[in-house]
């Protein structure tokens, strides 16, 4: 039959709360029968599986399914929905609903305690570790051991696991039955989930020594402990799980828990290959495991890959820069290339929010890029409002200081605007677009870009400032070494008395040079602290500025430590025991300047003069399916 969840829109008469579910419950399974869909939230979580009389059934299973978890979903309360809105399953949704509302509130007088103050007196010592008085509660109210003490539904166990009190867990756990020990709380925690999440390795091993079902026992959220265990950073704890789980629960038929594992073992680097990072053999088995990832991939439908997470996965990798991952999943499968985030925007869009110009190299390359540029998020945000959005500040980082970080951000936007090499990829309609707040993107850019912008300046001439008066100082000594040259002069003449010696014509050319050069890295350094500082010139000008003062200033410090070691060869001939050491010694200011300031004067460099982020090496990985997928892509 048809089901039209949609023209009963007062399934219950109160949506759920916190104290109806009795009632609620009731009428929900009533309005099932009604619908013919109490069989779904009576039998099992899985969908039938798709083999001999049972294919057919898959489809109308997975309909009734989604009929039955929207009659829930539309009947919770909000706060409710948003705790539920991710399980695709309607059965496992009511199982959740039941166990955070369903069950009695097990406090005062449930089961034996005469009052709220018993119940403090049992938490005070669980969580304080004092057994005997732990001891001597469970003996008057047995009980209490399996009862829910907390709002959270949590029991005894639950609470010493937390405390971390391993003599109490292990006293709890002799008492309890294997079936106490399956307890879960409000979240689907056991005590041994609890455990793992914390990384108690002796808690977990004496649960596990009495109950070795609960390495299969999930939380509501589908997770098994190992997953939970990687996922909070406990590597040896999971380690630990993962030789006792079964591999059975790990596999793609058994749901996503296989896949969130390897998935945080790849982001901890705790895959379990013995030498992770010996050689090239973690790369080419991490490449064919991304490719057997991509042909799973293809089998799935848009529901199935959604509940695998396949677009949170890409959306992810371009997040990151996993290039890699993003070109073999985009070559097995073309119609990702159509993934949205949860603001709609495109991956296109997202390479370039998250100034990942490998990516965004990559998708330049595609002829179907001129589909995806004129597409807008859902705060009709264009590509080039992207661009002129602040980067992440992982991305910054990477980039000293933040004249440079307001250039590599003005490089992205000019180059996107006005560069004649991707003139074609923003055209003048998207130059020119006002998203949802009315700015263009180019008053955007000055709006996010405003503080950096300051930081830059002060950056730049506190630089700026240091290295002229470094620079002077050396202009102005120079200056004075070139008028008491080592020797003295003709007394007849006035010429110098060595002119004609070698030494004395290297002090000379050297003093010349490095009185030219210092006095350059003055004037380079007066223009960037008199500049005007406008967002235009933080991307060539001052850089280029700063360039050419640092580099002449270390030329005019190298040059001028050969003068003095030139003069002082002329002046202690002979004693070559105390020149050589001095001359030795005036290496080390040179270093000093290489160590500190030479590395940004290359990055400097590289940043400004390199060839282009948006350089269209990679198109021809894509041409084979480009004219392949050029229909389909047209017709979306």
């Amino acid at each position: 039959m048809a089901v039209n969840i949609l023209s009963s829109p007062n399934i219950v008469p109160e949506v759920l709360g916190e104290h109806n579910y009795a009632t609620w419950s009731a009428c929900m399974k009533n309005y099932f029968l009604a619908q013919d869909l109490w069989d779904i939230i009576e039998t099992t979580n899985d969908p039938p599986q798709q083999e001999d009389e049972l294919a057919n059934c898959s489809k109308t299973w997975r309909r009734l399914n989604a009929a039955a978890l929207h009659a829930i979903q539309v009947s919770c309360g909000m706060e409710i929905l948003d705790q539920i809105k991710a399980i695709s399953s309607a059965k496992l949704t009511w199982d959740i609903l039941e166990q955070m509302f369903g069950q009695p509130s097990q406090g005062v007088g449930s089961y034996g305690v005469d009052s709220y103050a018993g119940i403090e007196a049992l938490l005070k010592a669980v969580q304080s570790g004092d057994w005997n008085v732990l001891d001597e509660f469970l003996e008057a109210h047995g009980v209490a051991l399996s009862a829910k003490i907390t709002r959270r539904g949590q029991t005894v166990l639950h609470v010493a696991v937390a405390a971390g009190h391993v003599d109490v867990v292990e006293k709890l756990v002799d008492r309890m039955s294997a079936e106490d020990l399956e307890i879960r709380d409000n979240d689907g925690y056991t005590a041994l989930t609890e455990a793992a999440v914390r990384g108690k390795y002796w808690m977990a091993d004496c649960m596990l020594r009495k109950n070795k079902n609960l390495i299969n026992i999930r939380t509501y959220r589908g997770n098994v402990p190992v997953v939970m265990a990687i996922g909070y950073g406990q590597i040896e704890m999971a380690r630990y799980l993962y030789s006792l789980t079964p591999l059975d629960g790990l596999m793609p038929y058994s749901g996503p828990n296989g896949a969130a594992l390897c998935v945080q073992a790849i982001y901890t680097g705790t895959l379990g290959v013995k030498h992770l990072y010996e050689m090239k053999l973690i790369h080419v088995q991490s490449h064919e495991l991304l490719r057997c990832m991509c042909e799973g991939i293809v089998a799935l439908d848009t529901q199935q890959r959604q509940e695998a997470r396949v677009y949170v996965a890409i959306i992810r990798a371009i997040q990151n820069g996993i290039y890699e991952f993003v070109f073999e999943l985009l070559r097995a499968t073309p119609d990702l290339l159509w993934t949205k985030d949860e603001k709609s925007r495109n991956i296109f869009s997202l390479a370039v929010l998250h100034r990942q110009a490998e990516l965004f190299r990559l998708i330049l390359g595609l002829h179907l890029k001129n589909a995806m540029i004129y597409q807008r998020d859902s705060n009709k945000d264009t590509i080039l409002h992207m661009a002129g959005m602040l980067a992440n500040f992982t991305i910054l980082d990477r980039i000293p200081g933040a004249a440079m970080q307001m250039q590599r951000e003005l490089q992205w936007f000019k180059k996107l605007r006005l560069d004649k090499d991707v003139e074609s990829v923003v055209p003048i309609e998207v130059k020119q677009a006002i998203n949802k707040d009315g700015l263009t993107p180019q008053e955007l850019f000055m709006k996010h870009h405003k503080d950096m912008m300051k930081e830059g300046e002060q950056w730049m001439k506190g630089t700026a400032t240091s290295c002229t008066v470094v620079a002077a100082l050396i202009a102005t000594i120079m200056f004075a070494a070139a008028f008491t040259i080592p020797g003295g002069n003709d007394q007849t003449s006035g010429m110098p008395m060595l002119l004609h010696e070698n030494l004395f014509m290297l002090f000379i050319i050297s003093d010349a040079l490095s009185l030219f050069s210092s006095s350059t890295s003055v004037l380079m350094f007066l223009g960037i602290l008199t500049s005007r500082y406008a967002k235009d010139d933080f991307r060539k000008s001052l850089p280029k500025k700063m360039i050419i003062g640092l580099a002449t200033l270390f030329f005019s410090i190298a040059t001028m430590m050969i003068a003095f070691s030139g003069a002082l060869l002329i002046m202690l001939r002979g004693h070559s025991w105390i020149v050589f050491p001095i001359i030795a010694l005036a290496g080390v200011p040179v270093t000093l300047f290489v160590l500190m300031q030479f590395p940004l004067l290359v990055e400097m460099f590289d940043s400004t003069y390199k060839s282009s982020i948006f350089d269209r090496k990679m198109e021809h990985f894509f041409y084979s399916y480009n004219e392949q997928y050029a229909g389909y892509v047209f017709h979306q």
